[in-house]
């Protein structure tokens, strides 16, 4: 389950990078490693165009344990037929992309310890995961999409990966139906990638 990772290029780059408009309001996001409830990045749809907006990343979902209720921002979104997903995953509207330059897992390492990998793609300096957004109290929030792992991924992190986008699949990500939407939530081609274990 994703829940780090970075996003290292200036907002210029990302608007570049998609072809999207800036921000109406001048905004600065904190570099490096994102994690969940912090603002990052997303790209999405207004009107025909598309739009750079920050949210937060994980849907809230208040949770009643023994100590008392809590709200638990959920960031992965595993199951696709769940009533928690599915009126964003239904509506292209709700639709977005996650700019990200390289993401992490934890996975087994010398000694028995659990070192952090981190993967990237080394073709594309700056890609994308599948997500969805949605209204909440404290402003917009994101989640990503996870799916099967790939041969690079599956030996560190067997349970799943985030969902990253063909770039050729990103216009069709934020504009199909969802059973072609869907179609796309497979693994990102394991040859393409690269890990490295962090120090």
């Amino acid at each position: 389950m994703c829940n780090r990772y970075r996003m290292s290029a200036s907002e210029k780059e990302l608007a570049e990078r998609y072809g999207a408009a800036l921000p109406m309001a001048d905004v600065t996001l904190p570099g490096g490693e994102l994690f969940p409830k912090r603002p990052a990045w997303v790209v999405r749809r207004r009107g025909r165009a598309l739009q750079l907006d920050i949210m937060r990343w994980g849907f809230p979902l208040d949770v009643t344990g023994p100590r008392g209720g809590t709200t638990k921002a959920v960031t992965n979104v595993r199951n696709y037929a769940s009533s928690f997903w599915r009126s964003a995953l239904s509506d292209p509207a709700h639709r977005c992309l996650v700019p990200v330059t390289a993401f992490s897992e934890y996975g087994p390492g010398p000694a028995g310890g659990k070192p952090l990998y981190w993967f990237d793609v080394p073709s594309r300096p700056i890609f994308s995961f599948a997500g969805i957004w949605r209204p909440a109290d404290n402003g917009p929030v994101f989640a990503c999409l996870t799916t099967e792992p790939n041969s690079l991924i599956a030996p560190i992190h067997p349970k799943a990966m985030p969902v990253v986008l063909l770039e050729e699949n990103e216009q069709r990500w934020l504009s199909a139906s969802i059973e072609v939407a869907l179609s796309l939530a497979v693994p990102f081609p394991g040859q393409l990638m690269e890990a490295t274990m962090q120090p």
